[in-house]
């Protein structure tokens, strides 16, 4: 894969190979289009979360990019439960409509887990749902969560074949720790999840060939959780203030970090993800994926001929 390379370390370049997964969606879009169907998808943002608002735009962004239509509905955060649950259920029967995005976090008045629920599962681009969450870990063909897989595909250009591969993951979550560890191990990868109650985690840390960083904790994994050689993807993206020097100082501002403390990690990984520009453009990147993999789905659901 196309990388570049600091002192002995290599910087594992994440816009690049998103890059590459956009032109596959791209091609898959032409050949979709040629056979009459053309990808939608229907993202819904509620409330005026600044990030929230920059996630959706450069997702619809990249679907316009690649062919695949667009359906954006916005909201304020007077919308009620009842209300976003008729509009899903509206964009779950609509054929225009392929994969559905409900940008989170929702209101408090909102619950996160009956909207998540209430989408189709062939239509949840996310791969958030029970019957994709299950199905992910019995190993069948389901929608898988955007993030884990855009990391999967970073270790699979960067490493080869991960079979037999030791691989860490630090941290838990249902949106990313869990599903990393089921695809990590329908890879062949041997997997162990570190977590707030592991006993000595940086000694078994420090066994793995991969290291998968998704805490939420700012600089938390240093080369003492590392040994020489091994490949570190970096999920976490954590702002933080830093004072500024030269003329404007005393002044602070906001930076990305990532859960790697990446000056350390980057003198003993073989392998490294910046941050910002490593995981990020992936997760976007398998959002288009996983949304030609539904309009796929679907179409074989409905018992027409498979589209290619």
């Amino acid at each position: 894969m196309s990388t570049t390379t600091q002192a002995s370390v290599t910087l594992i370049d994440g816009k690049a190979c998103a890059e590459r997964v956009l032109a596959e969606v791209a091609e898959s879009v032409k050949h979709l289009a040629a056979e009459g169907t053309i990808p939608g998808l229907a993202v819904v943002l509620i409330g005026e979360d600044p990030a929230s608002h920059v996630y959706v735009r450069n997702k619809i962004r990249k679907a316009e990019a690649v062919g695949i239509h667009s359906f954006e509905h916005r909201f304020d955060t007077t919308l009620s439960q009842a209300e976003l649950l008729s509009l899903i259920d509206t964009l779950n029967k609509d054929p225009e409509v392929n994969g559905i995005l409900v940008q989170l976090p929702l209101p408090d008045t909102i619950d996160e887990e009956a909207v998540i629920q209430a989408i189709d599962p062939l239509k949840d681009v996310d791969g958030f749902h029970h019957a994709n969450v299950g199905g992910l870990v019995q190993g069948r063909d389901v929608l898988t969560p955007c993030t884990p897989s855009g990391c999967l595909r970073l270790l699979q250009e960067t490493c080869g074949d991960l079979t037999g591969k030791h691989a860490v993951i630090v941290g838990r979550s249902n949106i990313v720790g869990k599903p990393m560890a089921s695809l990590l191990l329908h890879a062949h990868c041997s997997v162990t999840l570190l977590h707030s109650r592991s006993v000595n985690p940086k000694a078994i840390a420090r066994q793995a060939d991969i290291v998968v960083a998704a805490v939420g904790r700012p600089k938390m994994i240093d080369a003492s959780w590392l040994k020489p050689g091994a490949v570190v993807i970096d999920v976490g993206i954590n702002r933080v203030e830093q004072a500024v020097d030269g003329e404007n100082k005393g002044e602070r501002k906001t930076r990305l970090v990532g859960d790697v403390d990446f000056a350390s990690a980057s003198q003993v990984a073989k392998a490294i993800t910046p941050v910002p520009g490593g995981v990020g453009p992936m997760t976007i990147a398998y959002l288009m994926q996983n949304t030609v993999a539904a309009t796929k789905r679907q179409h074989r659901q409905a018992g027409q001929p498979a589209l290619t």
